[in-house]
């Protein structure tokens, strides 16, 4: 809520306070039932081909109904309908077989934090070829990501959807005189400042989240897009030698290039033997439905004006964990479409906060131990459920956060007038940071 001082052209919002939690990680965890972290890799194994059986029954009545779109079959007032017919059924096959597939994507994930089975050598051997399967270099990132689990929401260690500042941004200096430094109270003068380097018309509010979705997976791993700002330009998860890997690393980053590249090389033959349109239409387009679900539901898990993220000094291990939400994907279309996201997803969306806390519970163990860690947090007034996720939500997230202040040690998003929605409340004993470390023999 809003209002205005017209004497002194100032806009005062009334933020919610965000009480930063003082849990130790440990209670957190004897929170959830035991049963909840055992392992299976049969059990596991049984989503892959759930998953699959379900895309090929996806194609084969693609394929089906489009040998039906046939003047000697169905009689259309003009030719161009039935390319336009063929056409919605291929892009219905493209949206759905891409949500199932980014259910593959998930166990492949899962892999990577050693929770589809016991073994360590399954889990890698089974990441490798899922991950590979979808155009992701499977150790490097895997070994990225656990960093992002080790620093979530550290504001210089965390690896992606890291904010920007004000002053990478090149705004204007924060000027005490005219704003508050938690986004509270700000002149108009200032607003107008901040909307003129930062404001989206309409449209661009639409396109910037939509280039977003289309191209932030491979902008990331490619240019370290939305990363940590702090590497080097060219940093990327193809180079052994970049600095998020260390020495003994070598080998593995090579081992995921050499995925990738078998992957581009199947779908060059694919091409050569099947021809561009099929390929596009089978594979590529459900691809990109892969890689546009991966970018809508990490970024809202991460980014909202909610959450909180800090500096060094404020940091703990629970805390970073404690600082994303659970959206319901696709739950602002009903709640069998939100059932139909979260069971092709495998509740990635739902039970995102139970993952940072404790990221080896596989995922159908996941619903059960969500719901113990939750009533653990609740009462304590930190948010946990989000607006659900989609594309209206997306635009929402993308317009409200758009940068935080360089100081402050836990630090809340900014609109483009530079207002925050909320502000930190402290505990009394303030925490240091927690030195978690990244196990770098993984």
């Amino acid at each position: 809520m809003a209002r205005k001082d017209d004497d002194q052209k100032v806009t005062v919002v009334e933020q919610g306070v965000y009480p930063v939690p003082d849990i130790p990680i440990k209670d957190l965890l004897d929170s959830i039932p035991p049963h909840c972290f055992k392992r299976s890799a049969l059990r596991s194994s049984v989503y892959i081909f759930w998953d699959c059986f379900l895309i090929y029954c996806f194609y084969k009545a693609a394929t089906y109904v489009d040998a039906k779109i046939d003047p000697a079959v169905i009689s259309l007032p003009s030719p161009y309908l039935y390319t336009a017919l063929s056409f919605s059924v291929w892009a219905l096959y493209g949206f759905w077989a891409g949500l199932f597939a980014t259910g593959l994507w998930v166990i492949g994930h899962e892999c990577g934090h050693q929770a589809f089975s016991e073994s360590k050598t399954i889990n890698n051997t089974v990441g490798w070829i899922v991950h590979s399967a979808l155009g992701v270099p499977y150790h490097s990132w895997r070994i990225t990501h656990a960093k992002h689990h080790a620093s979530t929401a550290h504001m210089t260690q965390d690896q992606v959807f890291v904010p920007s500042t004000r002053s990478q941004l090149g705004l204007p200096p924060f000027d005490p005189t005219r704003e508050d430094l938690l986004g509270s109270r700000v002149t108009e003068e200032v607003q107008k400042e901040l909307w003129e380097a930062l404001g989206d018309s309409p449209i661009g509010a639409v396109l910037g989240p939509a280039s977003y979705l289309l191209g932030g997976w491979l902008a990331y791993i490619t240019l370290n897009s939305s990363g940590q700002r702090r590497y080097p330009k060219g940093t990327n998860h193809f180079t052994p030698s970049a600095v998020m890997f260390a020495p003994h690393h070598y080998g593995q980053i090579i081992m995921s290039v050499v995925g990738v590249l078998l992957w581009l090389t199947a779908i060059g033959v694919g091409i050569y033997y099947k021809g561009f349109l099929e390929v596009f239409r089978t594979y590529l387009v459900p691809y990109l439905w892969v890689n546009h679900w991966l970018v809508l539901i990490t970024f809202l898990q991460h980014t909202d004006p909610l959450l909180p993220h800090y500096r060094a000094p404020e940091f703990t291990f629970a805390r970073g964990a404690l600082s994303t939400l659970d959206r319901s994907l696709l739950g602002d279309l009903g709640s069998f479409m939100g059932w139909i996201g979260a069971h092709a997803t495998h509740g990635i969306s739902e039970t995102h906060i139970l993952h940072h806390v404790s990221s080896k519970i596989p995922h159908y163990n996941a619903w059960e131990a969500s719901d113990a860690l939750k009533k653990r947090v609740r009462g304590t007034g930190i948010p946990m459920e989000g607006a659900p996720g989609g594309w209206s939500e997306m635009i929402r997230v993308f317009r409200e956060c758009k940068f935080v202040e360089d100081e402050g040690d836990v630090i809340f998003y900014k609109n483009a007038r530079g207002l925050a929605k909320m502000r930190p409340a402290l505990p009394d004993s303030s925490a240091s940071d927690s030195g978690i470390e990244v196990d770098t023999k993984a």
